[in-house]
């Protein structure tokens, strides 16, 4: 089994301590970290991300494979600076006011970050102004907003309303996500994108970059 298939299925298994040894391994061999990262860590939450859409693993399995794809991550980011330099895009990301969870929130951001993105974390209970003040001083170009609990729905649609009332709606790309939201939810609040799982989620924010760099064009290879 060569390093980058061994990689992703330690992944999938959630050994941390094994995910670091193989990453830098990769790295040893020469391997660069764009490749480690889309053969190794990638591929392995995109195996699980297929079994948990067909209930053969759960979200603790999940949760502790992304914590081994950060474990990695962090190895490599000391070898990725033309990337972090120049990311692919910044997104904005929280839990929004009144909810707590950041289990899923935090497996997107470790999604995001492995697609090239730079991501600023809020973290949770986060109001509308503070969403708002992170996106315009940081210049984001994507707002990604959680919520867990069924009474936080009205929270995400108050972070809309707020970029709204101050003029900056059209300004940045607002994706929504957690267990009670639903598309139909994203169409009555006026959201940009919804998506049910992390996986899913950096893969529209990095082609949603990827469109804006191209001038609105999808991206070579879509």
């Amino acid at each position: 089994m060569d390093t980058l298939s061994e990689l992703s299925e330690q992944l999938q298994n959630g050994k941390v301590s094994k995910v670091r040894e193989l990453v830098q391994r990769a790295l040893d061999e020469g391997i660069p970290p764009r490749q480690i990262i889309d053969g190794g860590l990638l591929a392995g939450m995109g195996v699980l991300a297929d079994r948990y859409r067909s209930s053969q693993v759960f979200v603790p399995q999940v949760l502790v494979a992304a914590r081994a794809a950060n474990a990695g991550l962090e190895i490599l980011k000391p070898h990725m600076r033309d990337e972090t330099a120049n990311p692919v895009g910044r997104v904005v990301i929280g839990t929004v006011e009144g909810d707590l969870h950041d289990i899923g929130k935090n497996m997107v951001k470790i999604m995001l970050q492995s697609k090239g993105l730079e991501v600023i974390d809020l973290g949770v209970d986060v109001s509308p102004e503070r969403f708002f003040n992170a996106v315009v001083e940081s210049g984001a170009e994507l707002l990604c907003c959680s919520a867990l609990l069924t009474t936080t729905i009205e929270s995400l649609q108050r972070v809309i309303v707020y970029f709204r009332e101050h003029g900056y709606r059209d300004k940045v790309y607002i994706m929504i996500g957690g267990a009670p939201v639903t598309q139909e939810l994203c169409d009555h609040i006026g959201a940009d994108c919804y998506t049910y799982e992390a996986l899913d989620a950096a893969e529209a924010a990095y082609d949603y970059c990827m469109r804006k760099k191209n001038g609105g064009k999808a991206p070579e290879g879509a």
